[in-house]
């Protein structure tokens, strides 16, 4: 099945989302405290800004920390229940706005106006074919000065020690995506390979990119880190209850 439809009609119709996602947190103790040990550690220092555009935001769960942090906030999804939920869920928030889209483009979103595209725990599903429609939109849509941040696929790498139990793209690779971003006029500024399900295989790519016109000049750094979800072990001990003795 196309890869877009089968997510489209998987998260869409048949995923149960009563826990609004944070079943997905559970192994760092809530999201915000993965929000706040894992993840804020690595964009934080392109955060505030004017504009954050989140691709696939599902029930908002990363979007909660994302819209204090800018002036404006676009959220996207091809999942239609998960547009309403969040519009629902943000309906106070005038800055906040969320979109249905087809999975590939990001028509909803003016050219060079984002400063931050942010995409955590869902591109890992997108297919190869599906990431060539993506990034040169998001390149497309980032400002001179902005970047982004995407959790992808990196199983095609390591398929033959890493069987895809868990729905990842089978044939996405974090030297694709690179490849990817390089062809599209992009600069890949910071490439992480992690390891998501065990510790002794890089299953999964955090890319950090830019456009070339602006960061052609910066060294890409690469790294290599199986231990990132062993470290949710001691977020959950260590960082979780203080972030849960505050509702």
């Amino acid at each position: 099945m196309d890869n877009v439809k089968f997510n489209a009609e998987y998260w869409g119709a048949k995923y149960d989302w009563s826990r609004a996602g944070e079943e997905w947190s559970a192994r760092w103790g809530g999201s915000k405290a993965q929000w706040a040990t894992t993840l804020y550690t690595r964009i934080g220092p392109w955060l505030p800004a004017p504009t954050v555009l989140e691709i696939a935001t599902g029930y908002g769960r990363w979007s909660e920390f994302l819209i204090p942090l800018c002036d404006r906030f676009i959220g996207v999804d091809l999942s239609e229940p998960c547009v309403r939920a969040c519009q629902a869920r943000f309906s106070a928030i005038e800055k906040a706005q969320f979109f249905h889209n087809d999975g590939r483009s990001l028509g909803c979103v003016e050219d060079g106006t984002v400063d931050v595209v942010f995409s955590f725990d869902s591109l890992v599903h997108a297919s190869l074919d599906v990431l060539s429609s993506y990034v040169p939109a998001i390149l497309q849509k980032l400002n001179r000065s902005g970047v982004a941040f995407i959790h992808h696929s990196n199983l095609a790498e390591v398929l033959d020690r890493a069987p895809n139990d868990n729905g990842r793209a089978d044939d996405v690779s974090c030297d694709m995506v690179r490849s990817l971003v390089e062809s599209n006029g992009g600069k890949i500024l910071i490439q992480e390979k992690i390891g998501w399900r065990n510790h002794e295989v890089c299953d999964d790519g955090i890319t950090l990119f830019g456009r070339a016109d602006a960061y052609g000049g910066c060294e890409t750094v690469l790294l290599e880190n199986p231990d990132f979800s062993r470290a949710a072990e001691y977020v959950k001990k260590y960082h979780s209850p203080y972030h849960l003795a505050k509702r």
